[in-house]
């Protein structure tokens, strides 16, 4: 792929897009399955960067996914809770899902004794906080050591089985946090019980853990309003599993249906029985902005506001669903009025700086951007000004951005091969709706 490449705008469109599986769920469902005793066979799953770390951590591990015909195809033979190699060095790139729920899983014994594991990634991994997750595996009996700067990446892991119990959590920077411990509850000698001393950041993540758990086998068990849960010591049992498409990626092109009048887009195997929180991104976004949107038990489709009427500026807190920001960012470019996206301060810790990386980016494009906080403010201009966008190796900033480009002249997108990372074909299925991009 070029060093960048211009979006050109484009007439309404009616289409069907082909979205890869979930990011969330192929990394959830390849360790889980790698965990479980038994063969598992996993369909559906995304191939893409950041997926492809989690497989190849896995091999290192001794639990290598076999893709069978499909790339997207693997069988899997579980370790049931011991890995077959104790002894590995884990490169994760910058994916930040594998480093968090490897820390943990590394922390499991090996089947041969004691197990030694580093993990670490590229420069900005080591700028990406684990401490908090490192506490509490230390308060359940693990053995971490930092190679580095305290509380980041690169981490030496002694895998020596975890006792388990009872810990308390604060509100925590990332639910992967919460999600890497609940996973190897079930491993953990005494079962796990997490409370939580506030709010649950992107609770609907930690929620798509436990019901993939469940569907693994793990007893589980969630207290009043979400103020703990609780995981059985017992392990999980193989299964076939078929992961979804995923939500976060599918927002772009719904979000594109959205902004082009006229236009029409569905998402299929995406609707009302979703494991993905932001699969409700269509309703609670783009449905109050003025989008007309339908759901279906495997399916949505969203229709942009009839000929002549804008986008309505949104007043919305994200903390939930925090990979939907960058989508409604852009959207906001295009509303109404101004537009205040709540609560999202954990975006500082995402593949970049996304709070910051969204405000010097929408500036360019002439907007009236403020940080207030964890807040985001965004009064769009009197009409779009050319720039070429900047995605600081982020996948989402060059997706969002180049929605953009669909109705605004001269968006160029520098780097977009970011998009490698979960949605490799992204800008193939963006020509499909008749964006051409030119290099």
């Amino acid at each position: 792929m070029t060093d960048s490449i211009t979006i050109q705008p484009i007439g309404p469109f009616s289409a069907t897009a082909n979205i890869p599986g979930s990011k969330s769920l192929t990394n959830r469902a390849l360790l889980l399955a790698a965990l479980a005793d038994g063969q598992s066979t996993l369909t559906g799953l995304l191939r893409a960067d950041d997926p492809d770390r989690m497989i190849e951590s896995l091999g290192h591990l001794g639990c290598a996914p076999v893709i069978e015909g499909e790339p997207t195809c693997a069988v899997i033979d579980g370790c049931d809770g011991k890995w077959p190699r104790g002894k590995a060095d884990l490169f994760i790139g910058n994916a930040g899902t594998a480093a968090r729920f490897l820390a943990a899983a590394c922390c499991l014994a090996a089947k041969d004794g004691d197990g030694e594991t580093t993990l670490d990634g590229i420069p900005r991994m080591r700028q990406r906080p684990i401490g908090e997750l490192v506490e509490a595996l230390r308060t359940i009996g693990a053995s971490i050591d930092y190679l580095g700067d305290e509380g980041f990446p690169p981490l030496r892991i002694h895998g020596r089985g975890l006792r388990g119990g009872t810990i308390t959590m604060p509100s925590t920077l990332s639910s992967q946090f919460i999600s890497a411990l609940l996973q190897v509850g079930p491993y953990c000698d005494e079962g796990l019980t997490i409370r939580f001393d506030g709010s649950v950041t992107s609770q609907p993540y930690v929620e798509m853990t436990l019901r993939l758990m469940e569907v693994f086998g793990a007893q589980v068990e969630v207290g009043p309003n979400f103020t703990s849960v609780s995981v059985a010591a017992g392990g999980y049992t193989a299964c076939d599993y078929h992961v979804e498409p995923d939500a976060s990626n599918a927002s772009y092109f719904l979000a594109a249906a959205a902004l082009v009048t006229g236009s029409k887009c569905t998402v299929e195997g995406l609707g009302f029985k979703s494991l993905q929180g932001d699969a409700w991104f269509a309703e609670r976004v783009l449905q109050p902005m003025g989008a007309s949107v339908i759901y279906e038990p495997d399916a949505v489709t969203v229709m942009s506001p009839p000929a002549g009427e804008s986008l309505k500026a949104i007043d919305v807190d994200l903390n939930h669903l925090p990979d939907m920001a960058q989508t409604l960012a852009t959207l906001a470019l295009f509303a109404d009025g101004t537009s205040i996206i709540r609560n999202i301060g954990n975006l500082r810790v995402k593949e970049t700086d996304r709070l910051a990386a969204l405000q010097i980016e929408l500036t360019k494009l002439g907007a009236d951007v403020e940080i207030d906080g964890d807040d985001l403010i965004i009064t769009p201009p009197d009409s779009i000004q050319p720039a070429a966008i900047d995605t600081y190796d982020d996948h989402r900033m060059a997706m969002s951005f180049a929605i953009v480009g669909l109705r605004a002249e001269g968006v160029t997108i520098n780097d977009p091969a970011c998009v490698n990372k979960t949605f490799p074909t992204f800008f193939d299925e963006l020509a499909k709706l008749g964006a051409a991009a030119s290099a």
